[in-house]
């Protein structure tokens, strides 16, 4: 009997205008432009293809925009009636172009009369918002839940996994918001593959694709971002252990810490809570754990000299983990700090980046 199990894909798309303004500049400072309605082109495109890969197949997309976090499209909300009709155009690839496009439009066309100082992407809502979505897909369905004595095929339900589109950097406050997405991805088993288009390396979107079993990509080229997302992407998880799909070389494992919210080479962690500090701290900000001043004088005597807070990502060997050793070389006890060494749309609507926009 055939496979009648779909897949689900969630895309959760960057929406920066500041990040995509300096996406769209041209060389020699960006050798490789990429902008925002190009970017869209090619976004439509792949998401016809996973659309036409099987009829079972169902999409979400969501938009992260400064401030907030909203739902563009979902496959599961009925068509409108005013679409005119079209011989030549399938119906469900009409659908997913016009209804994306016009939202994006519409929020950006509302960014307008904005202040000259963007505030962050939303980008870990719009993530939140679609594992939230994964959830609510993959429960039985209601006649089930009204009939137990009714056994549920879990394999009719869809096999679900997210690409996250990035263009903005890494925020450092969003570290436990992320790690919480991850920990719940990993609890529903889904899949987080993420596609770095513009910038550094992102930590945090590193650790969210690894320990979900995705793939992340820092992509070299952006002219050829459509071969990297059908190439990449499109498969969904079952049938990539037969694929040769990329993987992390290296994998950036470092966190930030819970006093400054700064990405940190070496830190402190509280052998209670595992709050992580960048220095040691009397008090744990977190459970309130009183440590020893013995203790925090040898932390204090034992820093190095220079400064090990970064806002840059140093990538550091795959699948190592970062040591965690107590003041007197054993495992951490309880009531102390422990010190942690760690391995290390549409062009006309983005607008011109401001002063202290660029990313680092």
């Amino acid at each position: 009997m055939a496979d009648s199990r779909g897949s689900h894909l969630s895309v959760v798309l960057d929406l920066s205008p500041s990040q995509w303004h300096l996406s769209a500049e041209n060389p020699p400072t960006n050798p490789f432009p990429l902008s925002l309605s190009s970017f869209l082109s090619q976004l439509l495109t792949f998401l016809n293809a996973h659309i036409a890969s099987k009829h079972e197949n169902s999409l979400a997309v969501f938009g992260a925009f400064p401030r907030k976090s909203i739902l563009l499209y979902a496959s599961s909300n009925t068509p409108t009636s005013d679409d005119t009709m079209d011989a030549n155009w399938f119906p469900p690839f009409r659908q997913v172009d016009f209804t994306v496009v016009r939202r994006i439009t519409e929020e950006l066309d509302s960014l307008e009369g904005a202040s000259e100082d963007e505030a962050p992407t939303a980008l870990v809502g719009a993530l939140t918002k679609a594992l939230c979505y994964v959830n609510r897909i993959m429960q039985p369905p209601a006649q089930a839940i009204a009939k137990p004595s009714d056994k549920v095929d879990l394999s009719t339900l869809p096999e679900p996994h997210i690409l996250i589109l990035s263009v903005s950097p890494d925020l450092a406050t969003s570290y436990i918001p992320i790690m919480n997405a991850i920990f719940s991805a990993q609890k529903l088993k889904v899949m987080i593959d993420v596609c770095q288009i513009y910038g550094e390396d992102s930590v945090f979107l590193q650790q969210a694709a690894h320990l979900t079993g995705g793939s992340y990509i820092l992509l070299e080229r952006r002219d050829a971002l459509l071969q990297y997302l059908i190439m990449c992407f499109l498969s969904p998880q079952s049938i990539r252990q037969t694929l040769s799909v990329p993987t992390q070389d290296r994998i950036d494992f470092r966190a930030a810490c819970f006093c400054h919210k700064n990405i940190v080479d070496i830190g402190f962690i509280c052998s209670v809570c595992l709050s992580i500090f960048c220095q040691p701290v009397p008090v744990c900000s977190t459970c309130r754990t009183k440590f020893p001043m013995k203790t925090l004088q040898r932390l204090n005597a034992s820093r190095p000299a220079s400064a090990n807070v970064s806002n840059r990502p140093s990538p550091s060997p795959a699948q190592s983990r970062p040591a965690v050793t107590s003041t007197n070389g054993d495992t951490p006890r309880s009531h102390g700090l422990s010190e942690l060494p760690s391995t290390s749309s549409i062009n006309a609507h983005t607008r011109t980046a401001s002063n202290g926009t660029k990313s680092s």
